[in-house]
């Protein structure tokens, strides 16, 4: 294990310096330096390093918590950027052990229609012998405030540019980092977006002609546990740890940033990335609301020897795993954020019913079971004012859930492998202390009958399907020969039209290949400067025979949808009105994202047995909006059904 080095005294001792507009705390280990009253950290001390962040930005400088909020009835999900400065000081802790600080700002009514009615109390923790911090926030919204959109919240750190030049985020997403300075004109060019950017002339060759662009280094809630930035000289790493999701938001598998260029490290708590308006979280005229976000941990280390410098990497695991044995922490003194013993837990079995797969009752293996504030069944993926609790089932459908905070919640549940959301049909009250066993649970799956024809794997992903190689001139080096992750290339909703330069992709049931011949995305069509036309996919399909003793079921998953309108006909492909139409949906911009999934839809088409004929059919799929290159969908998977059979019920 490394150690961290420590200051050259003889016996760390935990100290706390209260000045006129600032705060010092230095454990021996390293030192913090905060805004007094304002709560902004504008100093880490740390292995010889005078100042681990950077100060000298054209704006947004050191560490600092921060929101975007509106005011009802704005579009879209950009609103007022507030980097958060407390109006007052507190000492809530000061012991040989640990020193707890609260900065709050309070709402100020005069300030209303310029400032986010809230109230915002912020905690920093330094415990002695630790090599790092913690923090976490108490927002509130009060009944004597008025309604208001929250659209994202977060604790963001400005690091040293001249020192923090290595990112690492997970084993295979890890490099060395272009410069700041890079992606501004001349040196950069802006792409379709402002976060694209092609560095055309960096200051370091190494990195000419490659795109940057900070969420080619997304990730997933369930895996955005720990990620950071390395100093080659001396060796030191800065990491976010990040214990528990329960304060994020949208489930599991939501999406969020991590590190990226400047250098920038994010504890992301909410946001609309992935999601769009659906995640913008809008709050009443006094609605009353609290939430904990964090604790997060600030996690330092070092290396004395340069040659195991990216060692710190594999450190900062083993930390991040430590960390999450811990949670919840026992040290965060807020009577607003439970200890062990002040929570619940819940355990269970999850079996799925499809009499068309098996006439016996299947473990739901793997699946993600969760506890969410009550609604309908999936809407967790579109939750943000609550707490979450998930986990993920054994290979027999066991699952438990431990250390769940009191409070309501309905139980919900996805398969990998089946479509469609479970809930459990029951509210769950989760008391202090308590253990839920609340038995079997069945899940059956929507499915009226046999499976005619499928296409692509129902995981809430396209990854399964096509994806191209990258436009040789818009590449990230760290994904050339990484397959897996090829889709965060910047770009590739261009090759569609590379790959399809006459006519629209046609899939023929029984021959061809989804991994090779089915786009991960249906994009528009580029058909002038800044013009475009909407695409239409064929599946084509024979029947040797139609039975006319009921209707036949066509299921869609969609997997992303951007300002889309999906239409489906059925052998007439010019049919007004379509068969269906899901109408306009999605603004999850997870195609421009370099993603394979936004938000999860799922549509059910009744095809009458008339619509079908004898021999060859053909299904049109048409995305009929064209305003952008980046209007589209990514499905999930595709199934038609044949009519129900009464035996498959016995």
């Amino acid at each position: 294990m490394i150690v961290p080095k420590r200051s050259q005294i003889s016996t760390p001792v935990l100290q706390l310096l209260q000045q006129e507009d600032q705060v010092v705390i230095d454990n021996g280990i390293f030192q913090l330096r905060l805004t007094n009253p304002g709560g902004k950290i504008i100093g880490i001390q740390y292995n010889g390093i005078e100042n681990l962040l950077e100060l000298n930005n054209p704006i947004l400088n050191g560490g600092f918590w921060d929101l975007n909020w509106s005011v009802p009835g704005t579009s879209g999900t950009r609103g007022k950027f507030d980097e958060i400065e407390c109006n007052s000081f507190k000492v809530i802790v000061e012991t040989e052990e640990q020193i707890e600080l609260s900065f709050t700002r309070t709402w100020d009514p005069s300030l209303q229609g310029d400032q986010s009615p809230l109230t915002i109390d912020i905690r920093y923790i330094i415990l002695r012998d630790s090599p790092g911090f913690y923090s976490y926030a108490i927002y509130e919204h009060k009944e004597n405030m008025p309604a208001f959109n929250l659209n994202e919240t977060r604790i963001a750190f400005m690091l040293s540019i001249e020192k923090f030049r290595y990112m690492a985020m997970a084993d295979d997403r890890q490099r060395l980092m272009p410069l700041p300075e890079d992606r501004v004109p001349p040196r950069g060019k802006e792409l379709a977006y402002p976060e694209a950017v092609q560095l055309v002339n960096p200051v370091e060759p190494e990195f000419k002609g490659e795109v940057d662009d900070k969420y080619q280094y997304s990730c997933e809630n369930k895996d955005n546990k720990v990620h950071g930035f390395i100093c080659l000289d001396p060796p030191v790493g800065f990491w976010q740890i990040t214990p528990s999701n329960e304060f994020r938001t949208g489930g599991p598998i939501k999406q969020d940033l991590t590190s990226h260029v400047n250098p920038t490290t994010l504890a992301m708590f909410m946001s609309t990335h992935y999601g769009g308006q659906d995640f913008v979280t809008q709050f009443g005229s006094g609605e009353q609301w609290k939430k904990v976000f964090g604790p997060v941990f600030i996690y330092l280390n070092s290396v004395a020897d340069k040659n195991d410098t990216l060692s710190l990497w594999d450190d900062a695991k083993e930390r991040m795993h430590k960390e999450v044995d811990c949670w919840p922490y026992s040290f965060a003194s807020s009577e607003d954020f439970p200890k062990a013993d002040q929570r619940g837990a819940i355990r269970g079995r999850l079996l799925v019913n499809d009499r068309c797969i098996s006439k016996e009752y299947l473990s739901a293996k793997g699946a993600f079971v969760g506890l969410a504030p009550p609604g309908n069944a999936g809407s967790f993926q579109r939750e943000c004012k609550g707490y979450q609790f998930w986990t993920n089932s054994d290979d027999e459908g066991y699952f438990s859930i431990q250390y769940v905070r009191p409070g309501d919640y309905n139980l919900y549940a996805w398969v990998p492998g089946f479509i469609g959301d479970y809930k459990y049909e029951k509210s769950i009250a989760i008391t202090a202390a308590s253990d839920v066993d609340i038995g079997e649970l069945m899940y059956e799956p929507p499915r009226s009958g046999p499976t005619l024809w499928e296409i692509g794997i129902p995981d809430r992903s396209a990854a399964e399907f096509y994806v191209p190689d990258p436009d040789p001139q818009y590449i990230n080096k760290l994904y050339i020969n990484q397959p897996e992750n090829r889709f965060r290339q910047y770009g590739l909703w261009e090759r569609y039209a590379d790959l399809y330069p006459d006519q629209d992709l046609v899939f023929t049931v029984g021959s061809s290949d989804y991994k090779k011949d089915w786009f991960y995305a249906q994009v528009t069509r580029k058909v002038g400067d800044k013009a475009y036309k909407p695409t239409t996919w064929q599946i084509k399909f024979n029947l040797e025979s139609i039975d006319h003793n009921g209707s036949y079921t066509l299921r869609i998953a969609l997997s992303s949808a951007t300002s889309s309108i999906l239409e489906v006909r059925v052998n007439e492909e010019e049919a007004n009105p379509p068969h269906f139409s899901s109408g306009l949906i999605g603004s999850d911009n997870t195609i421009a994202r370099h993603g394979v999934h936004g938000l999860y839809w799922l549509f059910n088409v009744e095809v009458a047995a008339r619509q079908l004929l004898q021999g060859e059919n053909i299904i049109y799929l048409k995305q009929a909006r064209s305003v952008s290159a980046l209007n589209g969908i990514m499905y999930d998977y595709i199934r038609l059904e044949t009519p129900p059979l009464s035996a498959m019920y016995y």
